[in-house]
């Protein structure tokens, strides 16, 4: 290389690095003006003073709001010497928004006056804030003295003993991650990650897994769980065996699920839809207003973080993510603000996963409950006409 060329190489890397420094300086105008009629300056302090709208805006209530931002405002908090940093305050009204509406990066992007890019960026950081600051709070390790009093609760609230649990899957509707290719193909015809989550008696989750491929089964992703490894190993601390109520029949404490399930001594379905006898339709019945607490869970969750009614146009990682914050800011509303009834009866935008064929391990233990739900001492009244 000559050095005429050496000299023109050099003068066009200097002229390169001073335009990408210019840029990085450049606001677009209409950014510019975010302090003064960006939408969280405008709209946010007269939010505050209508309990009701601000309700409605981010799905949950200004307590549990200024709450929220506490245990996060150390995580989101940032300095700058060469612009104004956005403050903790604004990301999680910013995240919360996308959360409750699903609308697009470049909506909130006009609405609030900073870069797509800067919008992304915040949702990311708040989510991953949620999940590390909040998920030991939200969803605590399992105790065999929390085991006892959801299996209260659901005895006293479903009519269903030695009940630990509701669990089930649905599809998450994602955009087809880069490098997917089928893997994220499910059933239904559409691109999904995979929710796998269970729940108690008051419609908060107490376990979660997330981010399977949508072309997995139910059965497929419960078995490579955690949950699954810890029952088949004994280390779940759930309680030992207990007497059916009024019986001296002792059975250890289960989990209820779907069809989607296969059956064991820890998990129950229902029976196949096939030569039912009165047994084993009284049994479905019983067992389905048990796991209904897993459906109304995902029912308020969707209906309130409408984020899951459209497909998520967002990376893989940040996928999981947004779903990782929706069940742990899920738990922290339920708690706090309870819950809206009409929620519980309607999942827009999940779909569940498809059945598996029956099995024999866990048959007798099914069996045993069945004669246990038609005997005097463990029917209720208004079993015979709900399963007419």
């Amino acid at each position: 290389m000559n050095v005429n060329a050496v000299r023109v190489l050099a003068v066009y890397i200097l002229w390169k690095r001073r335009q990408q420094r210019f840029n990085r300086r450049r606001v677009d105008p209409y950014n510019a003006t975010r302090l003064l009629r960006g939408e969280h300056v405008t709209s946010f302090s007269d939010l505050r003073e209508n309990n009701y709208k601000f309700y409605k805006y981010f799905r949950l209530s200004t307590s549990s709001f200024d709450e929220l931002l506490c245990k996060l405002e150390f995580s989101l908090r940032r300095s700058s010497l060469r612009c104004i940093p956005i403050t903790p305050v604004e990301k999680l009204a910013i995240t919360l928004r996308f959360l409750a509406t699903g609308c697009t990066f470049f909506d909130l992007s006009i609405a609030y006056r900073m870069g797509i890019t800067t919008v992304a960026n915040i949702v990311n950081e708040v989510c991953s804030a949620v999940w590390q600051n909040l998920r030991h709070e939200c969803i605590p390790e399992p105790t065999t003295e929390m085991w006892q009093r959801i299996t209260e609760e659901f005895e006293l609230y479903a009519n269903f003993p030695n009940c630990c649990g509701a669990i089930d899957g649905k599809h998450i509707r994602v955009i087809n991650p880069a490098g997917g290719g089928s893997m994220f193909y499910n059933y239904k015809h559409f691109y999904s990650i995979v929710l796998l989550a269970m729940c108690d008696a008051n419609y908060c989750f107490t376990y979660i897994n997330i981010g399977s491929c949508g072309k997995n089964s139910d059965s497929t992703i419960f078995q490579e769980s955690s949950l699954f490894r810890k029952l088949q190993n004994n280390t779940l601390r759930l309680p030992g065996v207990k007497h059916l109520l009024g019986t001296n029949i002792t059975l250890p404490h289960i989990i209820v699920g779907d069809g989607a399930f296969g059956i064991s001594n820890h998990v129950m379905r229902p029976y196949v839809r096939s030569n039912m006898t009165h047994k084993k339709k009284v049994f479905n019945y019983r067992l389905s207003c048990a796991r209904r607490y897993i459906e109304s869970t995902f029912g308020i969750m969707s209906n309130k973080f409408r984020v899951f009614h459209t497909p998520m146009s967002v990376s893989f990682p940040v996928a999981k993510k947004v779903v990782q914050a929706c069940c742990i800011l899920h738990n922290f509303i339920r708690i706090r603000d309870g819950y809206n009834v009409n929620d519980t009866l309607t999942i827009t935008g999940m779909t569940d996963l498809v059945d598996q064929p029956d099995h024999r391990s866990g048959n007798t233990l099914r069996d045993i409950f069945a004669d246990y739900f038609i005997s005097p001492t463990g029917s209720v009244s208004w079993q015979d006409r709900s399963v007419l």
